[in-house]
């Protein structure tokens, strides 16, 4: 990021904790005037470092407070293994992040659920028939202690 000012840095920041700031506001915030503000933003969305704009739900008031961390293990590690598997996985609604992992498993899930039993009906429905599966762990989190969107800029 050594092409980024400390005034791109900031808007940065800004935008990623109050991402429906007016450019007055943000303009203001960072200190420039709001067409100077504006470019900066424009020229950030261009190069891609600025993907999207979206709203953060809260998973409690939708009914599905439960998060389960999956570990799976593929019977293979062939190209068209992953493939199978990643196109699969990717057609799951309740798989908010799917990772391929260095270690001792070769994905790491995260799916949300609204209970055990939800979770239970997600593992018949979708994960027990994903391709390539030889072994799968699934970890129920307790409690989130730190969660954020924010990138450090």
């Amino acid at each position: 990021m050594e092409d980024f000012d400390t005034i791109d840095r900031r808007i940065l920041q800004i935008l990623q904790k109050r991402g429906r700031i007016s450019n007055a506001e943000l303009s203001e915030v960072a200190n420039l005037s709001p067409s100077a503000c504006h470019r900066r933003v424009q020229r950030l969305e261009k190069l891609g470092v600025i993907r999207d704009y979206v709203a953060l739900l809260d998973p409690r008031k939708l009914g599905r407070p439960t998060t389960v961390f999956v570990e799976i293990t593929l019977s293979g590690q062939a190209d068209e293994v992953l493939d199978a598997f990643e196109r699969a996985v990717a057609q799951i609604p309740d798989v908010l992040e799917c990772h391929l992992m260095a270690g001792a498993a070769d994905y790491l899930l995260k799916v949300v659920a609204a209970d055990t039993e939800d979770f239970a009906r997600i593992h018949r429905r979708f994960l027990a028939r994903l391709p390539g599966v030889a072994q799968m762990h699934s970890s129920f989190a307790l409690r989130t202690v730190r969660q954020t969107t924010a990138l450090p800029v």
